[in-house]
């Protein structure tokens, strides 16, 4: 697949959606793309499903349309899935997907199953925003569209900061900033503003982190009771694994927090030498060599165990 447009021809209705608790990248692909559909191809009737998203992103043209929940089932004659390795987290969406005359999957997470029809997956890129750039073409590229792929750039290059960041990447942000997007409000707005709350949990999160295997793995865990203290929910806790990852002598962080009763969502981080996505896999999860993700259930000290113990393997 070289564009869109090869795919929207003949589609008179289309969904999009993303994974499940989207993150920037899954919030600003899906909404560049859902915008390019009806800005360009007005005659196709275009639905974009997304669980709630963060309300740092809802400037965001187009955040204000998202359906939630997908409700009953519906048959579309496209159904682009972005962001997102496998059908398992589509949530509701995915009986639409199951449903759709043909599937489309547009990725950058090296666990990618292909489980579409049409499968555009690119590991080497920083981020589906990145791909989705591309698919839609710099000359359709709009001020709109640009602040949502700027978005997913961002978010998922931790502001440029990580390994996944090409000279590509930095291209394209380029041409993004051309449009005349507002690029430091957005840097501020949607990544580096903290609310009270947030740093606080934070705080819990490192004052109840522990060093494993003499001070290579660092791992912590933020519990419902945690949460509740602080008055925060799960999408606050952005950024705490990657604080961790940051810690001197450091190769990996592991970082928990509970999602309900002895269930527990794990995300992890690299410095390079640990392949994340190979561990992930073994949990039932997924994601890229060094940021992955899965879910564990019981007791999340025992979890944390299990997982440094296959992070020591590589190590």
């Amino acid at each position: 697949m070289k564009d869109f447009a090869s795919q929207l021809a003949g589609v008179k209705t289309a969904a999009i959606a993303g994974h499940i608790r989207p993150d920037g990248d899954c919030v600003g692909s899906c909404l560049a793309t859902y915008n390019y559909i009806k800005k360009y191809y007005p005659q196709i009737q275009v639905t974009l499903y997304l669980e709630p998203i963060p309300n740092i992103f809802k400037f965001l043209a187009g955040a204000d349309e998202i359906v939630h929940p997908c409700g009953e089932e519906k048959r579309f004659d496209l159904f682009l899935v972005q962001d997102c390795g496998d059908e398992g987290r589509l949530g509701d969406a995915v009986t639409c997907f199951k449903a759709a005359g043909k599937t489309l999957c547009v990725d950058h997470h090296i666990s990618n199953s292909s489980f579409a029809d049409v499968n555009y997956i690119v590991p080497q890129a920083s981020s589906t925003s990145e791909l989705v750039f591309d698919l839609i073409g710099e000359a359709h590229i709009t001020k709109e569209i640009a602040e949502c792929i700027y978005v997913g750039i961002i978010h998922d290059t931790g502001m440029f900061q990580y390994s996944c960041t090409s000279a590509r990447t930095m291209e394209i942000a380029g041409k993004l900033m051309e449009t005349g997007i507002d690029f430091p409000r957005i840097a501020d707005e949607t990544f580096y503003k903290k609310t009270y709350g947030q740093n606080r949990i934070l705080g819990r999160a490192l004052l109840k982190s522990r060093l494993y295997e003499g001070g290579r793995i660092i791992a912590s865990v933020i519990t419902q009771k945690d949460m509740e203290e602080f008055d925060v929910m799960p999408r606050h806790l952005d950024g705490i694994v990657n604080q961790l990852r940051v810690t001197k002598g450091v190769e990996a962080a592991v970082f928990l927090y509970e999602t309900g009763d002895g269930q527990f969502k794990a995300s992890t981080r690299s410095n390079g030498l640990v392949n994340l996505a190979e561990i992930a896999v073994k949990f039932g999860g997924g994601g890229h060599v060094r940021a992955a993700g899965f879910s564990v259930k019981g007791d999340p000290l025992a979890a944390i165990e299990s997982i440094a113990a296959e992070i020591k393997k590589q190590l």
